[in-house]
């Protein structure tokens, strides 16, 4: 049997791991066993963040388009109701957006 020499790719894992762990604290910056741990959990972590983000962007949208809704004398539910009714088809990231950036417009859309 040959002799294998495994350097380059252990070498080469490591630096993968080590680039992704780089910035963190303690030996998990540095050390790879905790730093392998670390890795896989920040991606676990990153993965669930990234649909918090948007479910809390989406709960965002619904309270900015409910007060702008509110001082124009009507409700959250009546406002989508009649643009369903309507067939106006907008969703409400640009509803939540026109009513914080473009008041008058946004005013006009809920007279109509």
């Amino acid at each position: 049997m040959p002799r294998v020499k495994r350097g380059t790719h252990r070498v080469t894992r490591r630096k993968n791991i080590l680039a992704r762990t780089k910035g963190m604290m303690w030996g998990r910056k540095n050390r790879i066993t905790l730093a392998k741990i670390a890795a896989v959990k920040a991606g676990a972590h990153g993965y669930v963040g990234r649909k918090l983000k948007k479910r809390n962007n989406r709960g965002l949208q619904n309270i900015r388009i409910n007060a702008a809704v509110r001082e124009l004398g009507t409700t959250y539910s009546k406002f989508m109701a009649d643009l369903k009714k309507r067939g106006i088809v907008l969703d409400r990231k640009v509803l939540a957006e026109l009513a914080q950036k473009q008041p008058a417009a946004f005013a006009k859309l809920v007279k109509a």
